[in-house]
């Protein structure tokens, strides 16, 4: 008799979990020995076995039932041109935020890209199989087709960045309001008069709030908030080179810049330098991303940090439980009313830019 059956007849029925913290393992692991995986060591699979043994576990063939019915495959969805995907950190530290939240599953990740209609004609017809059992959405414009194309699946989705305050996709963002209001504040109480901006592409509801962050905090420092300190770029190198050459042109007395990416940070400092002008003597400098970029750059810029690798955690974490809702065949408008939207803090980093 084990010690959990000494304590009695009516105690519950052993958990998976319970066999986890008994063979001193993780939860996808002991699934892993249950379900017969090769990739396990010995080890570890004799340590399961043995707690399973102790504990009197016995697998819920219900549950394995519905998982049999699953693709164990989750798909990230970048509507982007692969060539921005692999220029930017962001993308890759989200990759990694989700990798990280899938460690101790069997669930694989397909990359995808859709950002032209061609490749999102193929991913409809994809999807449409079922080959998935969800979705993760990164960098979606306001106008993309894609979202609504899940929704009319029923296909358990979350998406990176809300649309507009009315998204009705689990979502996960950071706060890109605070953090550029931040980053404005900082450049104020360091003195300078004549703050311009670099905004990313408008139809992406985070550029948008970075926007009114700065205008905010003008607003509330009594700085009159000019158009013309204002350009339109799409958070890549070059547009920040073309936005810069814009400001310098429209006001040459501009002496700093919030830019909305680091990476177009990156592309302004170029044109500044060209320019002859010195950062931080001439000009202040503030991005958005905290990436490597940031660290990298002469000097060391200073940037708003956005917890990138734990929003890929949490959009996973999300997904899963969506996924998990439509195993116990949860009716899909019961699911709807459970979609979250996590906003995660927002932290301004001071480097020798500003």
């Amino acid at each position: 008799m084990t010690s959990r059956q000494a304590r009695g007849r009516n105690v519950g029925r052993p958990t998976l979990e319970e066999v986890a913290a008994r063979a001193g393992v993780g939860r996808g692991t002991v699934s892993r020995v249950i379900n017969g995986s090769p990739r396990v060591s010995e080890r570890t699979r004799e340590a399961v076995e043995a707690a399973v043994a102790e504990l009197g576990y016995v697998p819920n063939t219900a549950a394995r039932a519905l998982a049999a019915n699953r693709n164990d495959a989750i798909a990230l969805v970048v509507p982007e041109p692969e060539r921005r995907f692999f220029a930017e950190p962001y993308f890759s530290d989200i990759v990694h935020g989700v990798g990280v939240a899938l460690a101790d599953t069997e669930i694989q990740l397909l990359l995808t890209f859709a950002g032209g209609d061609r490749q999102r004609q193929r991913l409809a017809h994809y999807l449409a199989a079922q080959r998935v059992d969800g979705v993760l959405l990164v960098s979606v414009h306001a106008d993309d087709p894609l979202p609504d194309m899940l929704e009319s699946l029923d296909l358990p989705a979350v998406i990176s960045g809300r649309r507009s305050a009315d998204e009705t996709l689990a979502s996960v963002d950071s706060d890109n309001y605070a953090g550029a209001r931040a980053a404005v504040r900082h450049l104020i109480t360091r003195g300078r008069s004549t703050i311009a901006t670099i905004t990313g592409r408008l139809d992406v509801y985070g550029a948008q709030r970075r926007l009114d962050g700065y205008r905010a905090a003008l607003t509330e420092a009594g700085r009159a908030v000019e158009d013309d300190l204002t350009v339109v770029g799409d958070f890549t190198e070059e547009g920040g080179r073309r936005a810069m050459a814009e400001l310098l042109a429209r006001r040459p007395d501009l002496d700093a810049v919030f830019a909305a990416s680091d990476v177009t940070a990156a592309g302004a400092r170029q044109v500044l330098r060209e320019a002859g002008r010195r950062i931080p003597d001439d000009v202040a400098l503030v991005g958005f991303d905290d990436s490597a970029v940031a660290r990298h750059m002469d000097p060391p810029l200073t940037s708003v940090r956005q917890p990138v690798e734990e929003m890929g955690q949490a959009m996973t974490r999300l997904l899963l439980e969506e996924i998990a809702a439509v195993s116990a065949h949860r009716p899909a408008a019961s699911r709807r009313l459970d979609r979250q939207q996590l906003v995660l803090p927002t932290e301004l980093v001071p480097r020798e830019s500003s």
